[in-house]
């Protein structure tokens, strides 16, 4: 007869990798701040990325279609990691497990339809129609 409760593995290499990886950081940050070369010239202060000096301000306002295609690009990136979750254990969860993402997927094409149907997904070059004022 097979006992009804398993033996825990032993916890203490998990203890041990954490205190490796927070000893490592800890060090890492420390050197880097003893060794690290400090200049306070004008030219460090100055925003620089990729070869191209700033012509403008850094405080540009974004229209909010900028903020839906991030918004929908969390959404749907989060799906995939899900679903690429559920790929790795399918045959585990079996039946229940397919139907279940079968509705998952289901709600989500249902939003995808209901943001296409808005008009959300047009973009900025068009003004966009809102069906429930008939304004433009």
């Amino acid at each position: 007869m097979l006992p009804l409760t398993e033996p825990h593995p032993p916890m203490w290499p998990f203890v041990v990798y954490c205190a490796a990886v927070l000893v490592l950081v800890a060090s890492m940050l420390g050197l880097s701040s003893l060794l690290g070369q400090r200049h306070q010239g004008r030219e460090t202060a100055i925003p620089y990325e990729a070869g191209v000096a700033p012509t403008g301000s850094a405080r540009l306002r974004f229209a909010a279609p900028f903020y839906l295609v991030a918004l929908f690009f969390v959404i749907f990136d989060l799906e995939a990691v899900f679903l690429f979750a559920w790929a790795v254990a399918a045959r585990a969860l079996g039946w229940s497990g397919y139907v279940g993402m079968l509705v998952f997927m289901g709600v989500l094409a249902a939003a995808l339809f209901y943001e296409w149907r808005l008009g959300v997904l047009d973009g900025w070059g068009r003004p966009q129609t809102r069906p429930w004022s008939g304004q433009r």
